[in-house]
């Protein structure tokens, strides 16, 4: 299950200019055959080119990647789901090394039981784990954190004993925001719930989101609101950071914060801006940027358009040739290690987002070709259910990852993943 994220984007990128054009001409190999002579130059042409590029362009940049991966010459354009059926479960026995030198949050749900399981072996590849555990609600006049019966403090105890990565669960704010915001009592009650629960569960710190509910119920389209939600936010952050940490008296507890990406090329009074950045950059640790589900069931197409992503960071952080590295750092972009399966044929459009065990599952049922998309930066494939009713399937891929993790690096910024449990257990050798 992925997040649930709409975006006009698409109408301001006109779908990455053709995207909608580039499905409907995506065919079955034996219905268009300039089609594949049109990939086939893609797969020949784009590893070369992206050599050169990659060279040039990241020098001594390029993240070093699990020898395993690079001996493996896997990370490429021109993929066959027999390859990936093969080495998608042969991840590097080395699992201590990080790849990665920015902070790396990875978000772990109850209903993908996997993500426990690759956070404990992948441990030393995050620097930040996030648990989806608490919902802050409303109830009567009050307000009340639900959420303690999902924290596992085994889990929690073994996480530490194999590595040094920072437990922050997240905390999703569904209070009724016109009551909370204008009640200074139901703020401070708030900020003392999520604190006591830090302090009493001996976590490291939170991830918070509320931004997107704001937005949806108007509450950032009001002058006076925004203020008041971005001064609740400081004011949490605050607390966090006035509040030392149970595993060491010497740091703080952490707090990070989740944005969406703007909605168009212009930034609307909803979305959160460069100025909305300055104001929180002193009492917010991190910004997990939610970078991903670009395209819907109503408009298929890529998860996350590197196009879209650099128009999104060039909004917040300006150029990339003239940031301020210290604020970049806390920028925390979104890969998503899951993926859409869309309905493209029929009346009306459907689907959603998979899994890696259902993107097995197609790859074993249909034996699919694939297709790289160089305007996205992302590969699909397409299929006939037993309907024959067609598909498109956009999953990540190794150079997807790579591609957005490079793209990152040149910006000096982090990355936050939702979530691991989604995700191959070879995507990790790329941390």
């Amino acid at each position: 299950m992925a997040r649930k994220r709409r975006s006009s984007a698409a109408e301001s990128l006109k779908r990455q200019k053709d995207g909608e054009e580039s499905l409907s001409q995506v065919e079955e190999p034996d219905s268009d055959r300039s089609l594949i002579a049109i990939f086939v130059i893609f797969f020949i042409l784009i590893p070369a080119v992206s050599i050169v590029v990659y060279k040039v362009k990241f020098a001594d940049r390029v993240i070093q990647t699990e020898t395993s991966i690079r001996h493996r010459g896997i990370v490429k354009t021109n993929i066959s789901f027999q390859e990936i059926l093969t080495e998608h479960s042969k991840a590097s026995e080395n699992s201590t090394t990080r790849h990665y030198d920015y902070p790396v949050l990875a978000y772990i749900t109850p209903w993908n039981s996997k993500g426990y399981d690759m956070a404990k072996m992948f441990n030393s590849k995050f620097t930040h784990l996030s648990p989806v555990w608490y919902d802050l609600k409303s109830q009567g006049s009050g307000l009340v954190l639900e959420g303690r019966h999902n924290a596992d403090k085994g889990w929690i105890q073994e996480l530490r004993s194999r590595g040094n990565a920072l437990i922050l669960p997240r905390f999703v704010l569904k209070a009724i925001p016109s009551e909370m915001l204008k009640k200074k009592k139901l703020r401070e009650k708030a900020i003392s719930l999520i604190v006591t629960e830090c302090r009493e569960m001996e976590y490291d710190g939170i991830v918070f989101e509320s931004w997107s509910r704001w937005a949806a119920y108007g509450v950032l389209q009001d002058p006076d609101k925004r203020k008041m939600a971005l001064q609740f936010v400081k004011q949490l952050g605050e607390a966090l950071h006035s509040t030392n940490s149970p595993r060491n008296n010497q740091q703080h507890m952490q707090f990070m914060y989740v944005v969406g990406p703007p909605r168009s090329e212009k930034l609307q009074m909803y979305d959160f801006g460069p100025e909305d950045l300055q104001f929180l950059k002193d009492s917010v640790d991190g910004f997990s940027l939610m970078t991903y589900d670009f395209s819907n069931p109503q408009n298929p197409g890529p998860n996350a358009p590197v196009k879209w992503i650099d128009l999104t960071l060039k909004l917040l952080l300006g150029s990339s040739n003239n940031i301020d590295s210290t604020l970049a750092r806390k920028v925390l972009l979104g890969i998503n290690f899951y993926g859409n399966d869309f309905v493209i044929s029929g009346d009306s459009g459907g689907g959603g987002a998979i899994t890696g065990r259902d993107y097995l599952t197609l790859l074993q049922k249909h034996k699919p070709t694939w297709h790289w998309d160089k305007e996205s930066g992302e590969h699909l494939f397409m299929y006939r259910d037993n309907k024959n009713i067609k598909h498109a399937v956009f999953y990540p891929t190794l150079m997807s990852i790579l591609l957005r993790l490079e793209n990152a690096r040149l910006w000096g910024i982090g990355i936050s993943i939702w979530e691991i449990g989604q995700g191959l257990d070879y995507f990790f050798d790329l941390l």
